[in-house]
């Protein structure tokens, strides 16, 4: 018994941690490559600050969705290590992808509304924001929702797709 649970350690085992190191590894190296292209594609017209802010809000967005690719990439190549078929699981992923799309529309929605707010620069983290009767500054903005601080101290949460009017204050 404990020389199968020797001999998987080092076969399977190995390759276990193998794929967690390179997904450590691919994690980083796409986040480093990933905020070359945004600062390289970033006007050089506009100020330092605006600039590492919008830096910051592209990487939230576009870093997150990245990394969360990554990790479930590697826990399914995991698995098929453990011996178990993730062929019906891809297709389960998928029927289920296709449930949750139609019921979560609102959440698709919101993704769809803040790729558009991202794309042309409605705001990003750090700006003198107005939505509704909340005025205060974005601290954190993601495809799904931004986060408000308002003057009071207290949090708004806003679902991107409920963001119909926003004023941005301009410094």
């Amino acid at each position: 018994m404990l020389k199968k649970f020797i001999e998987w350690g080092l076969t399977r085992g190995v390759k276990i941690l193998a794929i967690f190191i390179a997904a450590l590894v691919l994690n980083r190296v796409l986040q480093i490559a990933i905020r070359k292209i945004i600062v390289k594609g970033i006007k050089s017209g506009i100020k330092e600050n605006e600039k590492k802010r919008t830096v910051e809000t592209l990487m939230s967005a576009v870093g997150g969705t990245v990394r969360f690719l990554v990790w479930v990439s590697a826990v399914l190549m995991v698995l098929s290590e453990f011996g178990i078929n993730i062929g019906p699981i891809l297709a389960s992923l998928g029927i289920v992808g296709l449930a949750v799309g139609m019921a979560a529309r609102d959440t698709v929605a919101d993704f769809i509304s803040g790729f558009f707010i991202l794309l042309e620069g409605q705001y990003k983290v750090g700006d003198k924001i107005k939505i509704g009767d909340v005025e205060g500054e974005v601290v954190e903005f993601n495809l799904r929702r931004t986060v408000v601080k308002s003057e009071n101290g207290f949090l708004h949460f806003f679902p991107n797709s409920q963001i119909k009017i926003v004023g941005r204050k301009i410094e």
